[in-house]
Parts: C-alpha cells; structure tokens; sequence
C-alpha cells in the first residue's frame, strides 16, 4: 500500500486509522457503488487512509459469487498498480439478501462480525453506505438497527477481550425527498431510527474541490469579503451546463426534473456557500455546526421561488437526429412536460443581500459541459465620465467548478497601442496549470475521507434540508398542477432564448466579445 501522496495529508483526524474498520455498502451491485463507491474507497486505501485493518462488504439483492463482484468492480478501480487492486479486492466480500429482512443483514454480519473479532483491536469502527434509493432508505435502516446497531451497543467480547464498538455512520445519497412533505416523512421515519450524529447526507458537489475552495478563498483573501455585499455586486449567477441528455436514465429523471434532481440540491447547496455569513469557525472543534449554521440561517432568508421568476425548457432532437429529443425516449410519456432546464431567480432578504439577485440555471444536452459561479460587480462610479464614448464593462469574478477548475477575474485594462480603449483580459488561476503535480481527487473520496475523520460540515443536515424545500415546494406543486408546458429548444443550443431575457430583466449584462480560454494545456 502506497504511503499518503501530497494530494491528501494524514493528520489528528485520522485516530480511526488504528482500529479495525468494518465499510457495509448497500446497493452493491449497482451503477453508483461500481463508478463511485468502490473508486473512491480504492483511492483512500492505496493512499493509506483506510486502516491497515478494514473489510468491505457489499450487500445487494442481485445473487453473484464474490470473485464475480469483484471482477464486476475491478474495471472502475483506477490508478494504481496490479498489486494495489488485488490487496484491495482482497478485502471486499460480497453477500446477497433483501434489504427490509433483519435475517438476511443478521446472516451477513456474521463473517464481519468473525473479522472484526479476529482483528483483536481495541476498537472498532462501521461505515454504512446507503448506495440505493430513497424507497429503501427505511427498510434496510431498520434492518441494520435491528440486527447490527442495536439501541446502545458499545462494547462485546472478541478474541478474550473487550471489543468496544467507535462510531456508527451512515452515508445515505439523495433525493432526500420530492417536496417538504416526502420529506418531513423521510426524515421522521430516519430519525425514529438514527440521530443527526449517525447520518451524513451526501451531495458530492460538497466535495468538489473549488466548492471546498469557497471558504477559503472568501475568508483568508483581505481582497473579497468587504465587496461581498449589495454595495458592490449586481447579480450572482451559478450555473450547471450538460452536454448531453438524460442517456437511458429519463425514467428516473421523469418522475424528478431538473428542479429537483440539480437545482433544489447541487445549486443550492453552492449559493449557501457564496451567500451565507462568516461562521464562527472554518475548521477546528465543531466547525461543522458553526458552518451548517449559518448555510441554515441564510436559507431562512430566501423567498419561495414565483414561477413568474422561472423559465423551464424541455430539449429537442438535434437538426441531425443524433439523438433523440427527450420524450423520445421510451421510459419518458410522449406527453411528459418534465423540463430539462430551468433557470429562476432567488432573492435572499437579508441586510447583505437584498435586491442582489441570485440567478440558478441548470440544463441538460446543452452547447456545454460546465458548472460555474460568476459573481457580477456594479460598474465602477464616474467611469462613463472619465472614460466619454467608452463602454466599460463589469468585473466579474468566475469560479470554474467543473471541467479545468478555476478561478479567474475578468476586468478591464487598456488596449495595447496608442488609443485608450478598455478591453476585458483576466487575473487566471487555472488549477491545472498552477498545481500540475497535485493529486486530482474525486468528490466522493473526499467527502467519504469526511466521514472516516466525523466531519459533518460537507453533508446536509435535517434543518438545511427543511429550508431548502419550503423555497422550492410551492413553485413545484405550481409547475405540476398547472401542468406548465416547457419552452422547447435545440438539442445543443445554449437553452431558450427566454432564459437570456430573464438574466437581461434582473440587470445582468453579457459581454459576447470575451470568451474565457482554460489554460490546463498552454
């Protein structure tokens, strides 16, 4: 096993790395533990971060023998030598049974049980990852409660001695709920089971390193937090752009849209970030409730969405017919009006923020892939003055969340020569280029590093959730009741037109003869 890269350094937090660690993933056997389960624990353990003494198990109801899980996972596990995976896969077994029978998990907690006792630490720790649908969010917690967790266990006998149990936690993966009400019955029915230090909500764009980056960026830099605030900016924009469509997956898609599936989590979650006030702490003893408390405190600010603030699309099939349009897809109704984009406008009614408009757009089979902040200013006072018969456009500051990361100011300098003519260049700090050697860490080994060390402040807590939800419900139960027909537009377009105005309508102000370059590969 190699030691820790530079990319992710060991440290106070990692105490669990002397015990035994028991991971139990359920859902094994489907697409999101295959793709992002089981890399992203690959990663932590050819780093060193999972403990010398660790056995993963997966659970699933699909029946297949353990060197066929194993050959199921071994082409998703990425970087490495030969070696690696197979001490990896060595430590990954494999057990079929039904998620809503204590039977079945009992049965299969008897081998981990065995190892956890062989193992002879002092402590042991369990990891349960939820990689299933909500639908079964009940079932196999009560399950495992019953049969694994119990109502106090803290200690049993293993190899002769006192075996104390660390830590239970549990990952569990959205949609947390379609509306306040699925939700408040989730999470009622989670909570008679679990309390708020067990479960760790998982939204991986928490993890992504330029959304980790906010923090830090905002509050360590003199620069920025006296301009964070109406005085000086005009419009905030957070964007999520895909280049492709639903791709096999418009069932699911259908019965969520984009609202749900993009806007009301990944978005949102960022817009706290951007918007929230500075917590007490950003790091440290309990820095994970200062920061969740404040995300709260801003989300309480936030008027329900109008749908008059919203513009929903639905996209087409390409001029080529490449691809479908979306309802073309046979697990989508011919007539479905799920839109697959919509941008609406948010206000938050605080002394920071008001009358700043916070513009969410998410799209799928758009012009591009991307994910971005752009942060607009208020042009500067008397430029049109000093400067006659120019046009001297906003500084924005753009933080790149996906692909080539980066952060980057577009401001205005002279034109190179004899006239004085403003032209928009850039302040780039593209990651790549700057951190050519760092490791390139994907968001769900971050954010499972989270949970091993007990930090809570990257997962979304019962409150977060309750608040996000009263802005997002009514315009939801609109949309569906009214059956709200989307705008349709071209497959690869940058979305409808009417978007374009709504941005226009709440003051901001594209500037067409700048296009950003990444420099990942000057």
């Amino acid at each position: 096993m190699s030691t820790p890269s530079s990319g992710i350094q060991a440290d106070e937090f990692c105490d669990y790395l002397n015990t035994h660690l028991t991971i139990f993933v359920v859902g094994a056997s489907g697409d999101l533990a295959k793709k992002k389960t089981y890399p992203s624990l690959y990663d932590l353990h050819r780093h060193a971060f999972l403990p010398e003494s660790v056995i993963i198990c997966g659970y699933a109801r699909s029946h297949m023998t353990e060197a066929e899980f194993r050959d199921h996972i071994r082409p998703y596990l990425k970087g490495g030598d030969e070696e690696d995976k197979s001490d990896f896969l060595d430590r990954c077994i494999y057990r079929a049974g039904a998620y809503d029978s204590e039977g079945d998990v009992d049965a299969a907690f008897d081998d981990l049980r065995a190892a956890e006792a062989e193992a002879g630490a002092a402590c042991v720790n369990r990891l349960f990852y939820f990689a299933i649908p909500p639908s079964v969010f009940v079932p196999i917690g009560t399950s495992l409660k019953k049969a694994v967790i119990g109502p106090s266990e803290e200690e049993r006998e293993g190899n002769g001695q006192q075996q104390r149990i660390g830590w239970n936690r549990l990952i569990i993966e959205k949609p947390f709920g379609k509306d306040t009400a699925s939700f408040e019955k989730l999470s009622s029915d989670m909570g008679a089971l679990y309390t708020e230090k067990h479960l760790y909500r998982i939204d991986h764009y928490l993890g992504k390193e330029m959304v980790k980056n906010l923090m830090m960026m905002r509050y360590s830099n003199a620069i920025f937090e006296p301009l964070w605030n109406r005085d000086h900016i005009s419009t905030v924009q957070i964007t999520f752009k895909e280049n492709f469509g639903t791709k096999g997956r418009g069932g699911y898609f259908d019965g969520y849209g984009i609202i749900r599936d993009i806007i009301q989590n990944h978005l949102l979650q960022v817009l706290t970030l951007v918007a929230m006030e500075p917590p007490v702490a950003c790091s440290g003893e309990n820095y994970s409730n200062y920061v969740r408390n404040e995300k709260v405190k801003v989300l309480d600010c936030i008027s329900p969405v109008e749908l008059e603030d919203c513009v929903l699309g639905q996209y087409l099939a390409p001029d080529d017919g490449s691809e479908p349009a979306y309802v073309d897809d046979p697990t989508v109704p011919d007539d479905s009006v799920t839109p697959t984009y919509a941008a609406m406008v948010l206000r938050i009614n605080n002394p920071r923020w008001e009358g700043v408009p916070f513009i969410l757009k998410a799209g799928k089979a758009l012009n591009e892939r991307k994910a971005e902040v752009r942060i607009q200013f208020k042009k500067p006072p008397g430029a049109k003055a000093m400067f006659p018969g120019e046009k001297i456009p906003h500084n924005e500051l753009v933080m790149r969340l996906q692909p080539d990361e980066a952060v980057y100011m577009k401001m205005n300098v002279k034109e190179p020569g004899l006239r004085t003519t403003p032209v928009i260049s850039e302040l780039d700090l593209t990651y790549k280029s700057s951190f050519p050697d760092a490791f390139n860490v994907d968001a769900y080994t971050r954010l499972i590093l989270d949970v091993l060390r007990g930090s809570q402040a990257a997962f979304v807590r019962d409150d977060e959730l309750r608040s996000a939800w009263k802005i997002f419900t009514p315009v939801l139960h609109r949309i569906e009741r009214e059956k709200v027909q989307p705008i349709k537009y071209a497959y690869g377009s940058r979305g409808p037109s009417e978007a374009d105005e709504l941005l226009r309508k709440h003051g901001f102000k594209y500037h067409r003869e700048y296009a950003w370059r990444s420099r990942s590969n000057l």
